[in-house]
């Protein structure tokens, strides 16, 4: 017999055994049925806490935003120089996503099924708030005279992406989150230091 947990236990475990399916069979292929046998629960017992795949949906995909968010924010970074900033919110995105690996299959899923289109919208929409505050630690760089010459912000911020893509891409193909963080800090900090001026230590 399941254990019997509070509803806000059970929702997140809920919304994790969501995403560990999403990332073992793809998210579209995701059911109900197999999040109820993953948990040793009955497909009543999911709908008690979720009462349509939508709203499971709609759950991780807010999850996932409220940390994409919140490792954005300025206050995640206080204290640090630009360049050094830049590379916390970078190191922070890539932990999430060696935590929550399904998030990049999340964001490229081209599903026509309307709960992972509007997920899709959601994580997207976070991430531009991440493509701000890259862009913020750019210019902070700038301003401060840690940038080389010649390099312009969305440049910058273009091969910020591509680090990231490409080790999403990465994660896609291999299917390894754990060299994901480990990879990412070498690539990112290769990156920096083609980003710093003359005499700049990232």
């Amino acid at each position: 017999m399941s254990e019997r947990k509070s509803s806000k236990d059970r929702k997140a475990e809920i919304l994790a055994a969501t995403l560990d399916l999403a990332f073992e069979v793809g998210p579209g292929q995701v059911t109900t049925v197999m999040i109820a046998a993953r948990l040793g629960l009955t497909q009543p017992a999911i709908y008690k806490h979720f009462p349509t795949k939508e709203d499971i949906w709609r759950a991780v995909s807010e999850t996932l935003c409220a940390q994409i968010i919140k490792n954005a924010q300025p206050e995640h970074v206080a204290g640090l120089k630009p360049l050094d900033a830049l590379r916390r919110l970078v190191v922070s995105h890539l932990e999430l996503v060696a935590q929550s690996p399904a998030l990049p299959e999340i964001m490229v899923t081209r599903n026509p099924t309307a709960p992972l289109t509007d997920a899709r919208g959601r994580i997207q929409a976070a991430m531009g708030e991440f493509r701000r505050a890259v862009a913020r630690e750019l210019e902070r760089a700038r301003a401060a005279g840690h940038l080389r010459a010649g390099l312009h912000t969305e440049d910058g911020i273009m091969l910020v992406f591509g680090v990231i893509q490409s080790l999403a891409l990465q994660l896609i193909v291999t299917r390894s989150p754990a060299l994901l963080a480990q990879e990412g800090k070498r690539l990112l900090d290769l990156q920096l230091s083609l980003f710093a001026g003359e005499g700049e230590n990232t």
